[in-house]
């Protein structure tokens, strides 16, 4: 069964979403603060972690701060509904997606298995087993690893999910909505800035080419592409 950390303090909603989950398949552990969620997730048993912003002992975001210094691990944030600040630090700081509270039960699930479905894809079911390369970037899709120059780059599941959309299409212009689609599993909403924080997050972690430039380009209206270099 895939493990998922539960960490928000609404012990009501807490309870309520564990129940749907586990009918769902799902193996939950649940706690109430983040000092004592970022302890779980650091432990590695988990396959993701769904984290509250505004909880007691340790706030949301800096439990997902700290918890980045250690592990690579998927993590869903709960957002207060239509607070776009929260929404970009937590994307930010390295949170794969985000959903608003109140949610539904089923929402929650389905983001989940839309986190999950290529991380837990099996390398038979990889989309080409060989290594990508594209100039410094070097990427080994089943074993979801990737190097710049030859150095390792550390990057959270939807970060790799996006990067290889972008490697496959490399030196064409991919829509954002494409990538939404394709990297995040669902198409992409109104006002929606999960791909340009996400884009921004790989530049920083990515080098640059020869000249300078980066090696991920926003073609205006109409999306990004990976540079050949």
């Amino acid at each position: 069964m895939t493990k998922v950390l539960l960490v928000d303090d609404d012990v009501e909603l807490v309870d309520m979403l564990k129940e749907y989950l586990e009918q769902e398949g799902y193996e939950i552990t649940a706690v109430h603060n983040g000092a004592d969620g970022l302890a779980q997730a650091n432990s590695g048993q988990f396959a993701i972690a769904v984290l509250d912003v505004m909880m007691p002992r340790l706030q949301g975001m800096e439990t997902l701060r700290q918890l980045r210094q250690r592990s690579q691990m998927p993590v869903l944030m709960l957002t207060a509904k239509g607070d776009d600040a929260d929404r970009i630090l937590g994307l930010e700081l390295g949170a794969d997606d985000y959903v608003s509270k109140p949610c539904t039960p089923r929402e929650l699930s389905a983001r989940i298995r839309a986190i999950l479905r290529r991380t837990q894809q099996a390398p038979a079911a990889a989309e080409g087993a060989s290594q990508l390369v594209i100039g410094k970037l070097a990427m080994w899709p089943e074993q979801r690893r990737v190097h710049w120059d030859g150095g390792a780059v550390a990057l959270t599941s939807t970060e790799f999910n996006l990067l290889e959309v972008l490697a496959r299409n490399a030196g064409h212009t991919v829509s954002k909505q494409e990538l939404s689609e394709k990297g995040l599993f669902r198409p992409l909403a109104r006002f929606d800035r999960n791909v340009d924080v996400h884009m921004s997050s790989l530049r920083h972690k990515l080098g640059t080419l020869s000249d300078g430039r980066s090696c991920i380009q926003t073609v205006h209206r109409q999306g990004y592409v990976l540079v050949k270099d």
